[in-house]
């Protein structure tokens, strides 16, 4: 770990193997397995776990309290929000040995998962969607869809910037941050060229 190029807190602890890219910060109490990728401009939050062959972006935020277990991806600019829970087991048992069994969750470039969200094992996040604040998250989650509730079923759209958009008759939505226009339709929404 001599000549990083990332910041580490002294109480984290990195294990040999674990990649960690440039302008990274791991703050207190994190620990990354063998084997874990963490990409560039990351900031890990106090108490974060990754596993061994868990793999994160660019420019991702952990935040405290969250743990990345094996079968975990995430894309580019996703958000993680504070104690939100992943999972990699459908049906676990103590006694029962399931590592087999692991399944993959993705979570695609921009998307934002709410604190205490929960996401059931098996899925993908789309692209710039967006996870509420203690959601349980049982199935696939479209590209700028907003999910809420338990089990999270979708209620609006979202622009990448994070803000709802509101679809008139034209099936189309301005973005009011930034102007960017979206077109919806049966296979989901899409930004404008």
């Amino acid at each position: 770990m001599e000549n990083k190029d990332y910041y580490v807190h002294s109480s984290a602890w990195i294990d040999d193997g674990a990649q960690i890219g440039k302008g990274t910060k791991v703050w207190h109490f994190c620990h990354l397995m063998p084997g874990a990728i963490i990409g560039e401009g990351c900031s890990l939050g106090q108490n974060v776990f990754v596993a061994s062959g868990v793999q994160v972006g660019n420019r991702v935020k952990i935040q405290n309290n969250v743990s990345l277990y094996e079968g975990v991806i995430c894309e580019d600019e996703v958000f993680l929000g504070p104690s939100m829970v992943f999972t990699n087991v459908i049906n676990p048992r103590s006694a029962v040995e399931r590592k087999s069994e692991y399944r993959q969750t993705l979570i695609r470039r921009g998307a934002s998962i709410g604190a205490n969200a929960t996401l059931l094992c098996g899925h993908t996040i789309g692209e710039y969607a967006f996870v509420a604040a203690g959601a349980v998250v049982t199935r696939d989650v479209p590209a700028y869809a907003l999910v809420a509730g338990v089990p999270a079923r979708q209620i609006g759209w979202m622009s990448a910037q994070g803000e709802r958009l509101h679809f008139g008759a034209q099936k189309e939505a301005i973005c009011p941050a930034t102007g960017i226009r979206y077109v919806k339709s049966e296979t989901g929404v899409r930004p404008l060229p």
